[in-house]
């Protein structure tokens, strides 16, 4: 019987696409860190002649960067980072934040200088530089740390850590650790991800969170790889940390008869960036793989916009928290672009977010995204600008996550969150005195309006009183569709005039 053709399905060829010569060499490029967006590309070059101190350090490793055209996906021709960020000691970046504010870098520094063992953080200045880097505080970090080797990578969050290191004193194989951002802004003592993914007498290491919060890839020389290390996958089941899908190797063409880590993802999760050492220009470049959808993370929103003074319309340098509603836990954190005010964060599906930036002397105007009633339809990128209000007399708050049913003006329990902001605002600042407004679109009679707003305005007044609140200190009015901020001609203005929100009368 004739043998028919074997049919290949593209959805299950994997290409390895070379990054090009204005990235790699001759030389050895290593460990990629990609940006959230896919546009920032930080790696390390062993031993190049612009290397710090090159001719004193054998094997000299120092940060390279390119930048993405995203018009023509080309790659820049890579630059040499200064100091700080390269030193006289081995140099590499573990994870830039998705608003590529931050980088985590190798080494603990105090003011730039070497402090040892540890990572780092550095923050993006106006000027476009990199402060000096400053070691994160990490409960008995050096109890962990005791081998041959160390690193670490963090979640798109910004508040969870994981760090690979090796408890034994001249060890070799590691075991994959997490820390969580404390709110005094240390870090919690090392936590095993416990035996699932950490199988004694084996060597875990380079772990990358993805964007999802829950996929993990990490390099192991368990049984039943290809070769040396090879590249892992498991599921984070809850939010324990020690429960974990059983792993499985990725296979070939990511996985090699060669030693592969250092995997790393931008997220929307469809390229993976690595090393190898396989067909390139070199000792070792940088590649990417398109991935296939069984060893993709789930799928994930970019949120990115700038943040303004509301009064004024100029950008602000500002802190971010989003948090999920309607228990108001934080699910993370970012800063805004000291230039321009830019900030991108990434966000799971299946829950709902307020995201609010914070700076001194300013109120936030909260937003929300609700992403649990939106389908996985894949990656999307939402722009949402952030706003800052003065805390001065006169200056107006719209309050945009206070719920109300339709028809009716009791709060809804997500408002708490929004409303303890307020009360929180006031107890800081005894002086103030604010009147609590609230309005309607111009579907309906006038006086039904006028009801409904002044009783919706009157609930958060006593919301707020509730709380210890002189009543002195706070007045509430209903203005029905008296003083709309947009025309009624379309759902989203008439959305627009439907609004609470509160002004300051006394400073």
């Amino acid at each position: 019987m004739e043998q028919k053709d074997k049919i290949i399905r593209p959805e299950t060829i994997l290409k390895i696409e070379n990054l090009g010569v204005n990235i790699n060499s001759e030389l050895a490029e290593l460990r990629p860190t990609i940006s959230a967006d896919g546009n920032i590309l930080f790696f390390i070059c062993e031993n190049h002649p612009y290397n710090t101190k090159y001719n004193s350090i054998r094997n000299s490793q120092d940060i390279w960067c390119s930048f993405r055209d995203t018009t023509t996906g080309k790659w820049s021709e890579a630059m040499h980072m200064e100091y700080p960020l390269n030193t006289y000691h081995y140099n590499a970046v573990y994870w830039i934040s998705p608003d590529n504010n931050r980088i985590l870098i190798r080494n603990a520094f105090v003011d730039g200088d070497y402090a040892g063992n540890g990572v780092s953080m550095s923050y993006l200045k106006k000027n476009g530089s990199w402060s000096k880097p400053q070691m994160l505080q990490i409960k008995n970090y050096q109890k962990y740390d005791r081998g041959r080797q160390n690193g670490a990578s963090m979640a798109h969050d910004g508040q969870t850590l994981l760090l690979y290191m090796s408890e034994e004193k001249g060890g070799y194989n590691n075991d994959i650790y997490v820390c969580f951002l404390e709110p005094d802004g240390t870090w919690t003592e090392p936590k095993s991800l416990g035996k699932k993914i950490n199988l004694t007498k084996y060597n875990e290491m380079t772990p990358y969170l993805a964007a999802d919060g829950e996929t993990l890839y990490f390099s192991s020389d368990r049984p039943g790889g290809l070769g040396d290390n090879d590249i892992w996958m498991t599921k984070r089941l809850d939010k324990s940390w020690q429960k974990w899908s059983e792993p499985v190797n990725l296979g070939a063409p990511i996985n090699t008869e060669d030693w592969d880590a250092f995997f790393t993802l931008d997220a929307g999760g469809e390229y993976a960036y690595m090393s190898t050492h396989l067909n390139g220009y070199g000792a070792s470049d940088i590649v990417r793989v398109k991935l296939l959808e069984k060893e993709k993370p789930n799928p994930v929103v970019l949120v990115s916009g700038n943040v303004y003074n509301k009064k004024t319309g100029k950008p602000l340098s500002a802190s971010l928290v989003y948090e999920t509603l309607p228990d108001g836990t934080i699910a993370g954190n970012g800063i805004s672009n000291p230039e321009d005010g830019a900030f991108k964060i990434v966000l799971p599906y299946d829950k709902n977010y307020s995201i609010r930036a914070s700076a001194d002397k300013f109120f936030a105007i909260s937003e929300n995204l609700s992403l649990d009633s939106l389908v996985k339809a894949g990656y999307k990128e939402i722009h949402k600008d952030l706003y800052l209000v003065p805390i001065e007399i006169g200056q107006v708050v719209r309050l945009n996550n206070v719920f109300f049913d339709f028809d009716k003006w009791d709060l809804r329990p997500e408002s708490y969150v929004e409303l303890d902001r307020v009360v929180k605002l006031l107890q800081e600042n005894p002086a103030i005195e604010i009147e609590m407004s609230a309005h309607t679109d111009s579907r309906g009679a006038d006086d039904y309006n006028f009801k409904l707003s002044d009783n919706r305005a009157r609930s958060v007044m006593e919301y707020i009183l509730s709380k210890g609140i002189a009543p002195t200190r706070i007045t509430s009015k209903g203005y029905g569709e008296t003083m709309p901020v947009a025309p009624n001609d379309t759902d989203e203005n008439r959305q627009l005039n439907r609004r609470v929100e509160f002004k300051i009368v006394k400073n």
